[in-house]
């Protein structure tokens, strides 16, 4: 799709902003070095956040033989944006400053078989009020709920397009969601969430190529190519947890057998322990999360069986894994999501040796494979730049109708509908 000239100078705000985020305070000429764009353009797009309340001066720095610098930095209490992972577990949501930092939480865990879009909505929307409550701020500070779902989704339209582990098919989310939530929404998957998480604060920060590898009750890996989020050309890129890693092996929801997530998702890893351990008392038939927790917990006391599972585990994992270095030649590979999250460095040590086994020595030499370092939850961080994406595309645009009940500003500026641009 071709680029308007307002996609471009969103992007450019969007760019500049997260640049300040990462090194604030900072000066003009810094940016300029930093992005490569002219002193002139920076300094227009400098103006426009400060006008907005985004940015604030904060005094001046010395330089060689010239006139003091300026300096910039993020104005955190400017605004606030809420972040929100929903997953087939849980739904989780994160209330954050301008500057990405947490003012509040909240989780609601969702039952097996709670899986209508109602009440999914319903449990979004119950944590969405809960944040905003325990932040104490007003409801016009927030600029917008930066949404992620499991699976395809059309971002532009907000719609839920298919999410195999709910037989979701065209679930129009956002318009469910805005019926309860006036503010502003976004929508998009944990994958894109993940990889944006991880090029704002995490291994994929300053770094041209980076998978990020997400491990939940799906799998899939957020992708990072030439120092940007590659979406592919239907937003579908990184569905890797749906390419086939044993011909004719175990159904998986998607339809087709034998799939990556079927072996190293939460549910697979379940059948993993359940073929070797019938009886162990690891299993939780019913709880995805207390069988991860018990298999972590037995490995820190060297339990075989545990052992054995996270190992057999990895061995699937780094199979898969190697595909995706042979493949695309990343600097940095991250272990993502809470599944990774909680089996932590002993599923970490087996995948680098497991992928050593299968990966060619040339891309291999290059890429370091990681646990996530981020402290926050990664999708939730994720959907909130997403937020303020939508946000700064929003500036100087038309309202263009719908799912919100009430507009946000931004300083004087009234946010669009329009979808984000990158």
């Amino acid at each position: 799709m071709k680029r308007t000239s307002r996609d471009i100078r969103t992007a450019n705000r969007y760019g500049v902003l997260r640049q300040i985020i990462a090194h604030s305070p900072t000066s003009r000429q810094e940016l300029a070095a930093a992005t490569g764009l002219s002193l002139a353009t920076i300094a227009t797009l400098v103006g426009e956040l400060l006008d907005l309340g985004m940015l604030t001066e904060v005094g001046f720095e010395d330089s060689a033989g010239g006139r003091p610098r300026g300096l910039v930095a993020v104005n955190a209490s400017g605004g606030a944006l809420i972040g929100v992972d929903i997953a087939e577990t849980y739904v989780r949501v994160e209330l954050f400053d301008l500057a990405l930092g947490v003012l509040a939480r909240a989780d609601e865990a969702m039952r097996p078989g709670e899986i209508r879009p109602e009440q999914v909505v319903g449990h979004v929307a119950s944590a969405v009020g809960s944040v905003v409550a325990q932040a104490g701020i007003e409801g016009a500070r927030v600029l917008g709920v930066g949404v992620s779902v499991p699976g395809q989704v059309d971002r532009e339209a907000g719609v839920s397009e298919y999410a195999p582990n709910w037989d979701w098919h065209d679930v129009p989310l956002l318009d469910l969601l805005a019926e309860h939530i006036a503010y502003p929404l976004y929508l998009d998957n944990p994958l894109r969430a993940c990889a944006v998480a991880e090029l704002w604060f995490g291994a994929a920060r300053g770094r041209g190529d980076a998978v990020v590898v997400n491990l939940g009750t799906g799998v899939g890996a957020g992708l990072v190519l030439g120092g940007g989020l590659h979406r592919g050309v239907s937003n579908s890129a990184g569905e890797w947890g749906h390419t086939t890693l044993v011909l004719d092996g175990r159904p998986c929801h998607c339809g087709n057998h034998g799939c990556v997530e079927t072996y190293v998702g939460a549910p697979g890893i379940m059948l993993n322990l359940r073929e070797l351990s019938p009886g162990s008392t690891l299993l939780h038939p019913e709880d995805q999360t207390a069988t991860i927790n018990a298999l972590a917990r037995g490995v820190a006391e060297r339990d075989p069986v545990a052992t054995k599972v996270v190992q057999g585990t990895a061995r699937y994992l780094g199979a898969a894994i190697a595909d995706l270095v042979n493949l695309l030649n990343p600097e940095v590979v991250v272990l993502s999501s809470w599944v990774a999250a909680t089996l932590g460095e002993p599923l970490l040590y087996e995948v680098r040796e497991a992928v050593a086994r299968h990966a060619l020595r040339r891309p291999l030499a290059s890429t370091e494979i990681v646990l996530s370092s981020i402290p926050t939850d990664p999708v939730c961080l994720g959907a909130a730049t997403f937020a303020l994406e939508g946000a700064l595309s929003s500036v100087g645009a038309r309202p263009a109708g719908g799912r919100t009940t009430a507009a946000p500003r931004l300083a004087s500026s009234v946010k669009s509908r329009t979808a984000p641009s990158s």
